[in-house]
């Protein structure tokens, strides 16, 4: 017996070598160079903003999308009405309706001239590499892969033999058109953010912008695009087959002619948002905005602290003096968090906190992480909300967090106000991964009407829409919601198993929070 464990242990170590050396990422020395167009003030987003733009001087105009159906809407505008460049960047691209729909829009853009650069993380991209192979292929389209898989089925064998590298994602995500205008935000490109499927949406929090942080986001982009993680596609795939790309043109037909998306289409077609946009009539509120982004070496794990998103924001928004609003989808707080979060408290900031429930998240693991530390925050006087999975329908235009009025909606979104004055929008979650592994980016708002927006959810929204977590008498957790005109209180984690939860404690006890 002993013998034949041995001869398994070689033949798994003998696999585990010859899929290394077939793991070598090719040589980026003949990559191509490209940059942000900037001579695109004639193009028609350029003379459409221009007045505008002038006539706010160091501000931006900002328009937040918490819709789902307005956010699908806009990079669907935006990639029709370019005429010049589409820089687009995200770490997760469905091949669904939205995600079909929006491949075609970027086709359909090269086929008018525009440059298409697309730069996506590689580890959601299973299934997709024939339409990204094609769609390079295009002469306007440059698709390039971040820390890509070498071998690309099946990828369990990649993080088996390089975990250290492929663990650290591009958690980034921006769609810009003519660098005139972007979108920034917590959303990826799939049915599910953009309340087009059925079962689970996300709540969440786009940002669309004009003005001069589009050039931030741009250069930020072309930062990206150079590093030493960003792979063009032809480096990795097989050549493409040359009728995918007519394929893709009539895959997205057929999504336009299926009954559900027919609808979903229509849907879109009347919101108020595509009129207001399309007509020049949409209220941006104008601010001073910054933003924050990590080091593209973060992904290689050579970026310096000063250089990581936490350290810039830190900077910017400094210590807050009354209030802090977080609202963060994955939220684990580690102890050096409890411990910044009492000290705000401490001093006398009110801090408020949303985040999911266990029944509504999408990752336990990460409930997990986030569970042990309840206690100790609500010890501190932190105010802790979790979002119900099962919530009412709200208007659509309130704000952040609201719901689409779907059965099963799960929180996704990443934003937070301090003392009423500065917001930050963005792709970064209050945890580890963010702050140590993952690249992230985001706005820094001084806008008190944007932070209002969020004072506001927190002072009706979220509560009808959420538990509150409250500590008794003995210390013991409990969750309390207003439900049919009655206050409702649970004892324990509510919607869930006695399973789930004890499985959500055996995590709780493990030494996985740095993964988190």
């Amino acid at each position: 017996m002993s013998r034949r464990i041995g001869f398994f242990i070689l033949a798994f170590g003998l696999v585990i070598g010859l899929f290394e050396g077939c793991s070598t990422l090719p040589s980026l020395e003949n990559r191509s160079v490209s940059t942000a167009l900037v001579d695109t003030d004639t193009t028609r987003l350029g003379r459409a903003i221009s007045s505008a733009v002038a006539a706010h001087p160091g501000q931006s105009g900002l328009y937040p999308l918490p819709d789902s159906r307005d956010a699908f809407a806009a990079r669907m505008l935006l990639a029709r009405a370019a005429e010049r460049s589409l820089d687009v960047q995200y770490y997760i691209w469905r091949k669904d309706r939205s995600g079909t729909l929006l491949f075609e829009a970027l086709h359909a853009a090269a086929e008018r001239g525009v440059r298409v650069r697309l730069l996506l993380d590689d580890n959601n991209t299973a299934g997709l590499d024939p339409t990204l192979a094609a769609l390079d292929a295009h002469p306007n389209i440059e698709v390039r892969l971040f820390n890509p898989f070498v071998i690309r089925k099946p990828r369990l064998i990649g993080y088996l033999t390089d975990f250290s590298r492929l663990n650290r994602r591009m958690h980034n995500k921006s769609f810009t058109a003519d660098n005139q205008a972007t979108i920034i935000g917590g959303r990826n490109v799939g049915d599910e953010y953009f309340d087009a499927a059925e079962g689970t949406v996300f709540v969440d929090l786009d940002v669309m912008a004009v003005g001069p942080i589009v050039e931030d986001v741009s250069n930020d982009f072309d930062r990206y695009w150079a590093s030493g993680s960003s792979y063009p596609v032809g480096l990795l795939l097989p050549p493409a087959d040359p009728a995918r790309l007519e394929q893709l043109a009539s895959q997205a037909s057929l999504v336009e002619r299926d009954p559900a998306a027919a609808a979903y289409m229509a849907a879109i077609r009347q919101l108020p948002f595509v009129r207001e946009l399309t007509e020049g009539r949409l209220a941006l509120e104008w601010a001073p905005a910054r933003m924050v982004s990590d080091d593209p070496a973060k992904a290689l794990g050579r970026a310096e602290s000063d250089e990581l998103l936490p350290h810039q924001m830190n900077e910017i928004i400094g210590e807050p003096a009354r209030d802090v609003e977080l609202v963060s989808a994955y939220f684990v707080p580690t102890a050096a968090g409890v411990e910044s979060f009492a000290g705000m408290a401490e001093r006398g900031v009110n801090v408020t906190i949303l985040t999911n429930s266990l029944e509504a998240t999408d990752v336990a693991a990460v409930h997990a992480g986030y569970a042990k530390r309840r206690k100790p925050l609500l010890q501190a006087g932190i105010t802790l909300y979790e979002l119900r999975r099962l919530s009412p329908r709200t208007n659509r235009r309130a704000g952040l967090p609201g719901s689409s009025g779907s059965s099963a909606s799960s929180l996704h979104a990443k934003t937070f106000s301090v003392d009423g004055s500065r917001v930050f929008i963005g792709s970064f979650n209050f945890d580890p991964r963010s702050a140590k592994l993952n690249t992230e980016m985001g706005f820094v708002i001084d806008s008190p009407a944007l932070a209002r927006n969020i004072s506001t959810a927190f002072d009706s929204r979220i509560p009808a829409n959420s538990y509150q977590v409250r500590l008794s008498n003995n210390g013991q957790l409990y969750w309390t919601e207003h439900r049919s005109g009655e206050w409702v209180r649970h004892d324990a984690e509510p919607g869930t198993s006695f399973w789930l939860r004890a499985g959500i404690r055996l995590l709780s006890a493990l030494p996985i929070e740095w993964l988190l």
